[in-house]
């Protein structure tokens, strides 16, 4: 092992071994050298725009996860066995939104430095640039999917550019930035989308076309980040979420882009985010651990098990 590599397991390494580990014990990776996926929770929310409590999610998403089989039906594959890592969630700093972004990159560049494909659960969106600022850096054709009902392509909101509602058009800049499901947009975000030539897939439009998955990974290029924001989906089957907003994608028709998309093109990393679980009501919180289960078995499959 280099002494780079070593430096990066000190500092990746701790972190291994999470209270909670996604998938329970029985998916755990023993040690570094062990895992090729590396769940990074974290529990930050300072700019959401409606509900807080994203907070919360990544911790009820690794709860949930305890409870999920190993073996996927649909591919007839068990997941990773021993394979998975899961880290203590990431201290935020809640007072700069920007250094909290700078956090979540520096993580991200040891874990991908080391070989692990990362997923990040949060929280909200807004970190999710973080992880792509630290995937574009080591690639120079980066596409990035975004799931999402809200654009988040704002330049500025409440006096920073550092918010959840401006994360993508940051994003933009690091890679070919493609969004579905999209069903809420201002004005300037519209007409910002048009003039850079962003691709979006309003919902409403969906509605009309039975084969849009193929077209969206059409406009992919041959490596793509994966970026879900749970309120793409309908609020009547994912209700959990800051700032739901009517109509939505179902779970099949999410399911079969992730899975087309894990097909025809290499997955490099992927969060899911803005999980506000409710009180009472856990029916979300396994809707987002089986998800990221899903997605996990639909990136692994690409390579017979291995990334």
């Amino acid at each position: 092992m280099s002494a780079a590599q070593n430096n990066e397991r000190l500092s990746v390494e701790p972190l291994m071994g999470a209270a909670l580990s996604f998938g329970g014990r029985d998916a755990a990776a023993p040690d570094l050298e062990s895992a090729q996926v590396a769940i990074i929770p974290v529990p930050y929310d300072s700019t959401t725009t409606y509900l807080p409590g994203t907070r919360h999610g990544p911790i009820a998403i690794l709860r949930a996860s305890q409870q999920l089989e190993l073996f996927d039906e649909e591919t007839s594959q068990e997941i990773l066995p021993k394979g998975i890592g899961t880290l203590e969630e990431l201290e935020v700093d809640v007072g700069s939104p920007r250094a909290m972004v700078d956090r979540v990159r520096s993580l991200a560049e040891k874990i991908l430095d080391y070989g692990l494909f990362p997923l990040m659960l949060g929280g909200e969106h807004l970190l999710s640039l973080g992880m792509i600022q630290a995937t574009a850096e080591r690639l120079d054709d980066l596409s990035i999917l975004q799931l999402d009902a809200h654009a988040d392509l704002r330049e500025t909101y409440q006096g920073t550019r550092f918010s959840n509602a401006c994360a993508m058009r940051l994003a933009s800049g690091h890679g070919n930035l493609i969004s579905v499901g999209v069903r809420s947009i201002s004005a300037e975000e519209h007409r910002w989308a048009r003039d850079h030539r962003v691709p979006i897939y309003y919902a409403t439009d969906l509605r009309e076309q039975p084969n849009w998955q193929e077209e969206v990974v059409a406009r992919l290029g041959p490596r793509v980040y994966i970026t879900i924001d749970l309120d793409v989906f309908d609020p009547a089957i994912m209700p959990a979420v800051g700032t739901p907003e009517p109509g939505g994608l179902g779970w099949y028709e999410v399911l079969d882009l992730l899975r087309l998309v894990s097909r025809d093109r290499r997955v490099v990393g992927a969060d899911i985010m803005e999980l506000c679980p409710h009180p009472g009501n856990i029916a979300p919180d396994f809707f987002a651990a089986k998800l990221a289960l899903k997605l996990l078995v639909y990136c692994f499959q690409q390579t017979d098990g291995q990334l």
